[in-house]
């Protein structure tokens, strides 16, 4: 597995869920294991559902989402054979995502989540994503993402 979590590599990532610049977020770090992307992450009762050992909904999806869009911009520099971070930035942002919620996931333990890539096409990159805790399957996402260039990045329309 690498060293180094994509996210770390990224330049001025400020994402809630994965930014390694936003102190106050998730801090989700994804790796890259092979063909896999992998990441841990351990939830905390700040980030419940109604009931106080279930992990929210909108956490997971977020969780999700993060982990198919990194995977999709460390593809692409795989595919430029560019090691992440070095020369002209590459970011993705989701066009769409599908969660199906399998089982509640606990908050007592760490998640782990995993990415491969089964199509690239039409400029964008599907993302197939599990979160697991438990030994069990608790959530299933694919996540749609597309290139997008560096003014959008910086609020320019």
């Amino acid at each position: 597995m690498a060293s180094t979590a994509i996210q770390d590599q990224l330049h001025d990532n400020y994402c809630w869920g994965c930014g390694a610049d936003n102190p106050v977020g998730l801090q989700l770090k994804t790796y890259w294991n092979g063909e896999v992307a992998a990441a841990d992450w351990m939830p905390s009762l700040d980030f419940a559902a109604g009931p106080r050992h279930i992990l929210n909904g909108g956490i997971i999806a977020t969780l999700l989402d993060c982990h198919g869009v990194c995977t999709a911009i460390a593809d692409a520099y795989q595919r430029e054979d560019r090691e992440i971070g070095q020369g002209q930035d590459i970011w993705h942002a989701t066009v769409s995502i599908s969660v199906s919620y399998r089982r509640p996931t606990p908050l007592s333990g760490p998640v782990q989540l995993t990415a491969g890539v089964p199509t690239r096409a039409n400029g964008r990159t599907s993302v197939d994503c599990v979160l697991s805790s438990g030994g069990k399957e608790r959530a299933y996402a694919t996540v749609i993402s597309t290139r997008v260039p560096e003014e959008w990045r910086h609020g320019s329309r």
